[in-house]
């Protein structure tokens, strides 16, 4: 029998639904995949140096960096995708860590959780057109995606 060689980086398709999953949970993986495009686009750019990526990595990983970044992308969200947002948000998912206060980190959760969400459902080519606005890069393909839900 051969393999879905399309079957991308799902190795292990999740036990439940992607909307039945605990919105912390969805969050846990949310991080890794947020992080692995994070480094992805940065290894891109043209400056390689280790030092120079993680500065540039804590950037957009920190919970007060992925706040404002939700916010950026909440107008863009749909209502489902605004849904997971609050989920994720409302989850109960442990003290912040030190350097991050309350407030920004459930916003951080919840970015996570959507960017879980995401992951699970395949939906790549929504992922990368909200990454296109973390990255700041030409927003051709949210224009694509808001023509296509009006």
């Amino acid at each position: 029998m051969m393999e879905d060689r399309n079957q991308g980086l799902w190795f292990h398709p999740p036990a439940k639904q992607p909307n039945q999953i605990n919105p912390v949970v969805l969050a846990y993986l949310g991080d890794a995949v947020f992080e692995m495009m994070v480094r992805q686009y940065l290894i891109a750019q043209p400056n390689h140096k280790s030092n120079h990526l993680h500065r540039l990595a804590t950037g957009f990983v920190s919970a007060k960096a992925q706040c404002a970044l939700l916010e950026r992308w909440q107008p863009l969200l749909t209502e489902q995708e605004a849904d997971i947002v609050r989920r994720g948000r409302n989850a109960k998912s442990g003290a912040p860590p030190k350097n991050a206060n309350l407030a920004d980190y459930r916003q951080a959760t919840a970015l996570e959780c959507l960017v879980g969400y995401l992951y699970y459902e395949k939906q790549t080519e929504r992922l990368r057109e909200l990454m296109a606005v973390a990255f700041d890069e030409p927003a051709a393909a949210i224009g694509k995606f808001e023509e296509d839900n009006r």
